[in-house]
């Protein structure tokens, strides 16, 4: 149950990725992956790579996963920006 709590509080955050401009790594889905994963490990990386069961899951547990998914999306929205400004800006038909 932990598992799931991290990965829904990944998954809430995300939403607010609309409001940012869209230079993630691979997009939306760049950013999805990024919150879903950081919240993830991060939350396995607070509790010692444990994953708290049904009776050892409390609201503290979700907020564990925020640091890690607001990590994670950071991570591959720098990663974005540094190959939009490597490659310059292409268009998607390919008529740069």
């Amino acid at each position: 149950m932990g598992m799931l709590a991290w990965v829904m509080m990944g998954l809430a955050l995300w939403h607010f990725t609309i409001w940012l401009p869209d230079r993630f790594w691979g997009g939306i889905v760049g950013a999805f992956l990024g919150a879903l994963i950081g919240a993830a490990l991060f939350g396995l990386i607070v509790n010692g790579f444990h994953v708290p069961g049904r009776h050892d899951t409390h609201l503290s547990t979700a907020l564990e996963a925020i640091p890690g998914a607001l990590i994670g999306m950071a991570l591959v929205y720098f990663e974005g920006i540094r190959r939009e400004r490597a490659g310059g800006a292409r268009s998607y038909a390919g008529l740069s």
